[in-house]
């Protein structure tokens, strides 16, 4: 792999594409600032409008979301994992039928591995342009979004319709359903019941990890943070680890599967068979299978980095192994 070839496998964070009108409540007054960013793989967007930086299949989805102060995402679910660290900022997370359920807030460098099967939606309460990194499970990042009933019947009332093909129509762009395309259904009450409403009880224990623990934890070796043995155990089609300083090697090594090396802290020397690149916070990397790298800080201070490596399970619900 050439420099150049790699490079091409570099998404700098300065580089990042928006969408603005990526989901259905893009008009929704409180959600009309949001932008999205799919990075690596086709990701969840309803909007034709959005970019994908990198479309190789690697068996799960980067994305990203950036939100000003007080926008929030609405409620949502998917058929897969979803996983999310912070990058910058503070943001609160809330989930349940009405968002009331349970909520946790999260700090820069914190991780949640959000339980399928209920829904979930997320804030910027910080004081400035917030960020958070996301992992979708699977290459097709469980067919798209499940919307609780009162964001698609809020959405309507503010000129978006969704699909059922998946796809957005603006009726203040004169946009309308065609070709036997019907709305989108809610779900029904019935389906509705079949959801737990999980407290923040039954959340945080399994599902939220801290940065500042996981540091402590990585500080001779990697810790796997999602995993089957991992400190949030799941087995979602894919492993988190995270490496800091203290835990990073130069020695040369490999993955039988596509990996995703995307630096939290300081900044990250990245060398392989024929080059290397230095990548920064928000920046993600791709590295294929099978070639030969390794990672170490290349700046003093604190330098910390996640990896994101598939496993060839099958992308799924949440494992209750």
């Amino acid at each position: 792999m050439t420099p150049a070839d790699m490079e091409a496998r570099i998404v700098r964070y300065g580089d990042l594409v928006p969408c603005k009108t990526a989901f259905i409540d893009a008009h929704t007054p409180g959600s009309d600032q949001k932008e999205n960013f799919t990075i690596i793989g086709g990701g969840v967007s309803e909007s034709p409008d959005q970019h994908v930086h990198i479309g190789i299949p690697h068996g799960f989805n980067i994305g990203a979301a950036g939100q000003p102060p007080h926008c929030r995402n609405s409620l949502h679910d998917h058929h897969t994992a979803e996983v999310f660290f912070v990058l910058k900022g503070r943001w609160r997370f809330f989930w349940g039928r009405w968002g009331t359920a349970g909520e946790v807030t999260l700090e820069e460098g914190d991780i949640f591995n959000i339980p399928t099967g209920i829904f979930r939606g997320f804030e910027n309460i910080g004081t400035d342009y917030g960020m958070i990194m996301a992992v979708l499970g699977g290459d097709d990042a469980g067919g798209g979004v499940m919307w609780a009933p009162q964001v698609i019947e809020d959405a309507a009332d503010h000129g978006l319709i969704l699909g059922d093909n998946g796809k957005l129509y603006d009726t203040k762009k004169g946009e309308a359903l065609t070709n036997g395309v019907k709305p989108m259904p809610v779900m029904t009450e019935a389906e509705l019941a079949k959801r737990p409403e999980l407290t923040t009880r039954d959340v945080l224990p399994n599902h939220v990890a801290r940065y500042l623990d996981l540091t402590a934890l990585a500080d001779r070796d990697p810790v796997t943070v999602i995993g089957e043995n991992g400190v949030l155990r799941d087995k979602p089609g894919f492993e988190v680890s995270l490496i800091t300083r203290g835990s990073a090697s130069d020695a040369m090594h490999s993955h039988p599967y596509p990996s995703v090396l995307m630096p939290m802290r300081g900044h990250w020397r990245v060398t392989w068979d024929g080059g290397a690149a230095t990548l920064a916070p928000g920046d993600t990397m791709s590295v294929p299978e099978g070639l030969m790298h390794n990672a170490v800080p290349s700046m003093t201070g604190e330098a910390s980095l996640y990896h994101v490596v598939a496993t060839g399970d099958p992308a799924g619900a949440t494992w209750r192994g």
